[in-house]
């Protein structure tokens, strides 16, 4: 048995819209969309997007925090979820998305870690958050 890759799942508001994000900002390649989801890929790397628009939360009980998740597409949920990505080049990288716009606003830099990395991070357009990383040489 063996575990060989994993495809990060991002809850969006509108799928059209985090298609155009993702082809504009980060030149990922849409190959697969229908109303509630869609797939994008740039070199080996695949992301999924899921419609997260359910807003009957807002008009649950007052005791909506016993159980704030009902459905799974809450619209609450967008902007939640993480992924680490790791690259070869990543000034390249970081000088091709460095003047879009999408730098998460505490951490602007290309920055070397103390378990030796090289790394940066961006938020989408819901505020997705994804780090894009190189291992750096022992």
């Amino acid at each position: 048995m063996e575990l060989k890759s994993s495809i990060p799942a991002f809850p969006v508001l509108n799928i059209r819209d985090a298609i155009e994000f993702y082809k504009e900002k980060l030149a990922f390649e849409e190959i697969y969309s229908e109303l509630n989801f869609a797939r994008l890929k740039r070199d080996k790397i695949i992301l999924d997007f899921w419609k997260a628009n359910d807003k009957s939360w807002k008009f649950r009980s007052v005791f909506l925090f016993l159980k704030p998740v009902r459905s799974g597409d809450e619209s609450f949920i967008t902007g939640t979820h993480s992924c680490k990505i790791e690259v070869t080049g990543i000034e390249e990288l970081f000088n091709e998305v460095k003047d879009k716009k999408i730098l998460h606003k505490k951490h602007k830099e290309l920055i070397t870690t103390n378990w030796n990395t090289r790394e940066f991070h961006i938020l989408d357009l819901y505020g997705n958050l994804i780090t894009f990383f190189e291992n750096l040489k022992s």
